[in-house]
């Protein structure tokens, strides 16, 4: 191939968004997008499958803001279900399969089970009939944790609804009986869910929360193509999961297509992100190969070295827009993974064709991402490392004669500014989109696909488009100066 014949690959920074007449204002649009028919999301953002990214504490912050959060697998099965779980339990609208003891439990373990999943009581059942429940109000003065919950217990008669209350008529009942806890059982005394005044109260404080038909709160889970891979969507599956993200950094292979055809078989209910690839021809492929959503990014990552160690790759604006094409004849979700730095760049990606963004550094350095926080030069800095080093990439083997097992990396570990809390960082990411979607005149994702020009951005007009001639003396919350 000649110089001449490759395509022009246009990263971030290589476009602008030309502004158009709108009547749009900033605090009016709509970030609304689908996934899948089931799974919306209220704002265009998921977090990254990284184990410096994102597990039950990320997933649950990002779900109430409207978002979805896909739980790491570098970790055993057993512990990823447990992280979904949490998710899944954290809020609810009725509980349709609330945890129950029996009275021949112990107090301890009621106790255990309470403070593992942050829940203040636990219903008591017999052969699956409600006989008590025991809650924090009963375990206050208590000392003697070796009882059986039957000692301790608050008995029938119990306040109770019956199966298809609503959350406004629950809501009722437990304010006139200054309850916290309202067991549905049936006609014959047999527990069928819960509902609880927290969970009334979290739907009135996170609105936008991304929640499934039963009131749970959004959550994926990244799942491999080798060794135990349908061992972990069984688990997850059991846990309720949402959508399986295949995290595989190539996913144009043979083995991608084979593992997408296994799941289905298997589990046809749950929606799989299949991925990473960066052009047209390999998200139909996948998409044929039952993908419900295409991941895109080859290096863009900026913890990733692939395009500098393996010379390969597609700038992710134009693969965006190749990927999107393709994906356009099925109504296929693009996802854009990687690349982002600032607000202005998940506008471009959307107006380029994505249907939501992937984010990992931008989430990283937040309070509700995994790891600690550490003091560098009077600074607070989270650690943030790339899934393509050494260890965590399925496809890092070397082919090259000589000692066996060597991996090859094709990413980096660093030191990422520590942002605080995942709902500021939103708050100014979202900004930004709204303002973009308003001067591009666009109120809704689905017209910023169709609507959105592009200017290609000089050298100089990228400088132009930075602060330039100031000493900047005062940071701001959406900008760094890289």
């Amino acid at each position: 191939m000649t110089i001449k014949q490759i395509p022009e690959g246009l990263a971030f920074d290589d476009v602008l968004l030309v502004p158009a007449f709108s009547d749009v204002q900033p605090a009016g649009v709509d970030t609304s997008v689908y996934l899948t028919p089931e799974i919306k999301l209220n704002i265009p953002f998921l977090s990254a499958g990284m184990d410096t990214v994102t597990e039950a504490k990320m997933a649950i912050a990002l779900a109430r803001c409207g978002g979805l959060g896909i739980i790491h697998r570098h970790m055993s099965v057993q512990a990823q279900a447990s992280e979904v779980d949490k998710v899944k339990r954290s809020e609810h609208g009725v509980i349709s399969d609330p945890f129950s003891l029996s009275p021949n439990h112990y107090v301890y373990e009621a106790n255990k089970l309470m403070e593992k999943y942050r829940i203040s009581g636990v219903p008591i059942t017999e052969h699956d009939k409600l006989v008590g429940i025991i809650t924090n109000r009963d375990l206050r003065f208590e000392t003697d944790y070796s009882k059986k919950i039957y000692e301790v217990m608050t008995k029938l008669p119990l306040i109770t609804a019956p199966v298809g209350t609503t959350l406004d008529e629950a809501k009722a009942i437990l304010i006139q009986h200054r309850v916290e806890k309202l067991p549905i059982v049936d006609e014959k005394g047999t527990l069928k869910g819960l509902i609880t005044v927290k969970d009334i109260n979290k739907a009135i404080k996170y609105p936008l929360s991304a929640k499934d038909s039963q009131g749970r709160l959004l959550v994926g889970a990244a799942v491999g193509i080798k060794d135990d891979f349908l061992e972990r969507v069984h688990a997850l599956a059991k846990r309720k999961v949402d959508v399986v993200a295949l995290e595989v950094f190539h996913g144009h292979a043979k083995e991608v297509l084979a593992a997408i055809q296994s799941i289905k078989g298997d589990f046809p209910h749950i929606a799989i992100i299949a991925g990473n690839v960066a052009t047209g021809a390999a998200t139909q492929t996948l998409i044929k190969a039952g993908a419900d959503i295409v991941k895109v990014g080859i290096g863009p990552s900026s913890v990733s070295t692939k395009r500098v160690v393996a010379g390969i790759g597609v700038p992710q604006v134009s693969a965006i827009m190749d990927c999107a094409l393709a994906a356009k004849a099925t109504g296929t979700p693009i996802i854009a993974d990687g690349g982002i730095r600032y607000s202005g760049d998940i506008t471009k990606a959307l107006a380029a064709g994505a249907t939501a963004c992937m984010m990992g550094n931008l989430f990283a350095g937040c309070e509700e991402s995994p790891g600690t926080t550490e003091l560098f030069q009077g600074r607070k800095y989270k650690v943030y490392r790339g899934m393509e080093i050494a260890g965590y990439d399925d496809q890092a083997e070397s082919g090259y004669p000589g000692p066996s097992g060597v991996k090859i990396s094709k990413g980096v570990e660093g030191r990422i500014t520590y942002k605080g809390d995942l709902a500021e960082v939103l708050q100014q990411l979202m900004g930004g989109l709204g303002v973009g979607m308003s001067y591009a005149g666009c109120r809704t994702v689905t017209e910023l696909h169709e609507r959105a020009e592009f200017v290609k951005v000089t050298t100089a007009g990228l400088r132009e488009g930075h602060p330039h001639d100031v000493q900047v003396i005062r940071e701001s919350p959406n900008y760094n100066i890289l």
